[in-house]
C-alpha cells in the first residue's frame, strides 16, 4: 500500500511535465508585408549567401517536440512546424530571421561550433510573453 501511495503521483507528475510540450501554441504567421523587417529598428535585407543556406536547410527536431523544416531562398527562408501554415522569415543578418512583425526570430549557426538553433516568437500580442525553443545539429 506505501508502494502505491508513492508510485501514483510520481506517475501523474511525469504525465503532466510531458504533456506541457503539445500544450504549447504555435507560432503565428504575421500578416504585414515581408518587405521590412522591425525588430528594434528598420533593417534592410540581408542576402543569404549559398553556405549560409547549405548550413540551415533541412529538417530540425525542437526541444519541446515539434518538427521544422526550413527552406532557403535568397533573402528568405520559409519554415514549417508541424502542420500549420508556412512561415516567411525574413534575412536580418548573417544567421538571424525576423518575421514581418517582428513576433517571431530564428537564429542559427550558433554554439562553439554553430551547431545549435534558436527560435523565439510571442504567442499572443495581447501579452508580454516570448517563448524561447531551440535545436541542435544533432537532432537535425
Amino acid at each position: 500500500m506505501r508502494i502505491l501511495s508513492v508510485l501514483l503521483p510520481t506517475t501523474i507528475f511525469f504525465l503532466a511535465t510531458n504533456s506541457v510540450a503539445q500544450t504549447l501554441p504555435y507560432p503565428q504567421n504575421d500578416t504585414a508585408p515581408v518587405t521590412a523587417v522591425v525588430v528594434s529598428a528598420a533593417a534592410a535585407p540581408y542576402w543569404i549567401r549559398k553556405e549560409q543556406a547549405r548550413n540551415i536547410a533541412g529538417v530540425y527536431n525542437l526541444s519541446n517536440g515539434w518538427l521544422m523544416k526550413v527552406r532557403p531562398g535568397s533573402r528568405t527562408i520559409d519554415t514549417t512546424i508541424d502542420k500549420q501554415k508556412p512561415m516567411r522569415l525574413l534575412a536580418v543578418s548573417p544567421y538571424k530571421f525576423a518575421s514581418g512583425d517582428g513576433r517571431v526570430t530564428m537564429e542559427f549557426n550558433r554554439g562553439d561550433f554553430g551547431e545549435d538553433m534558436i527560435m523565439t516568437y510571442a504567442p499572443d500580442p495581447r501579452y508580454a510573453d516570448v517563448i524561447v525553443i531551440s535545436s541542435s545539429i544533432a537532432q537535425r
